[in-house]
């Protein structure tokens, strides 16, 4: 990536990230700190992880694009080795804390670490492998989250007593995880660049802007379903596992809500907090539109504790405590941006 376009991305993270401490309550931030303890760092640790499976499922989808028939070819064209990734994996997973970084900054979610992945990965594969690659991941990511839903609705009726309320709750929860679990499948099948752009014709504000740049990258958009359809139709062993690593993160995730809620409350399982995390992104997911999601995040802390019987106070504390552990893996992320290698051209 062009350093101009790699300082620009930076340094709109770092100017919303300073806005977004800002707006923080420092002495409430203090006593939060000091009240988790080492917990506090076992939470921090535990994103090292948890990144890792999200740069393995992406690794997955690049790997598994360029079929090994195709490399063999190319390999013996070019008389020497090819590899479908000409890159680390850690390089990779720099990338993806990077692009995670922009996605929490960033209003909307997704208008931040997309263009900068897809920037980053288009000198060393293409850019049309490249976007492909990264809607894939976008698109696996978000598929995962509607499973994770999915699975704590079931998990919520083995744990948990079901009145009327909650029955119609979970009935709503479900029916719209089965519908964006279809309108994926459809996507995984047939593309979604295309339909995306179609959809976006519609769209006051920016449908003059998506009917020109469907008529000028036609081909293009084309050629990105192509790779998007393939994965799931030629690769179902990597599609699956992509989606597998993707939901392993959203279970492992609730392990922060745990270690959190260990501090208060020593008899906390954490099935319990599975369906804390499952509730609190569900509500957080809806409002998308908010940087670092605030607000939602707090909100859907609040009410899933106050949900499973527990305190208000024990919501706001594990919010506070999500809150900076995001702010400083933003940070992070962002300072990884500035770490770039430079390979000499050949």
């Amino acid at each position: 990536m062009k350093k101009k376009y790699q300082n620009g991305f930076f340094a709109f993270g770092l100017l919303v990230l300073i806005v977004m401490v800002t707006q923080l309550d420092f002495a409430q931030v203090w006593s939060g700190l000091k009240h988790a303890g080492y917990w506090f760092f076992a939470v921090v640790a535990l994103w090292t992880v948890l990144y890792v499976f999200n740069a393995a499922a992406w690794f997955v989808i690049i790997k598994a694009q360029v079929p090994n028939e195709e490399l063999a070819r190319l390999s013996k064209e070019s008389g020497k080795p090819v590899s479908a990734t000409p890159f680390s994996f850690w390089w990779l997973y720099k990338v993806t804390v990077s692009g995670f970084a922009l996605n929490y900054a960033t209003p909307g979610g997704l208008m931040g670490g997309e263009p900068y992945r897809v920037m980053e990965l288009a000198p060393k594969i293409g850019t049309a492998r490249a976007s492909s690659s990264v809607i894939l991941y976008a698109m696996t990511h978000i598929f995962s989250h509607f499973w994770f839903w999915f699975i704590s609705i079931f998990l919520y009726i083995l744990t948990r007593p079901v009145n009327v309320f909650m029955g119609t709750v979970l009935t709503i929860v479900g029916s719209f995880c089965i519908l964006g679990l279809w309108f994926f499948m459809v996507g995984y099948r047939k593309g979604l660049a295309v339909r995306a752009m179609k959809i976006l014709r519609h769209v006051p504000f920016v449908k003059r802007w998506a009917r020109g740049f469907i008529e000028v990258h036609r081909e293009q958009l084309d050629t990105v379903d192509q790779q998007i359809a393939a994965l799931h139709n030629q690769n179902p062993k990597s599609f699956v596992l992509a989606v597998v690593l993707e939901l392993l993160c959203r279970f492992g995730a609730a392990l922060e809500v745990f270690f959190v809620l260990l501090i208060l409350m020593p008899s906390v399982n954490y099935i319990q907090c599975v369906l804390i995390l499952a509730f609190t992104s569900l509500f957080a997911n809806l409002l998308f539109f908010m940087p670092l999601q605030l607000g939602g995040r707090e909100g859907g802390f609040l009410m899933s504790v106050n949900g499973l019987g527990m305190t208000a106070s024990a919501g706001t504390f594990v919010a506070l405590i999500v809150r900076i552990r995001e702010l400083i893996w933003t940070g992070i992320g962002l300072l990884l941006i500035k770490i770039d290698k430079q390979n000499p051209k050949k």
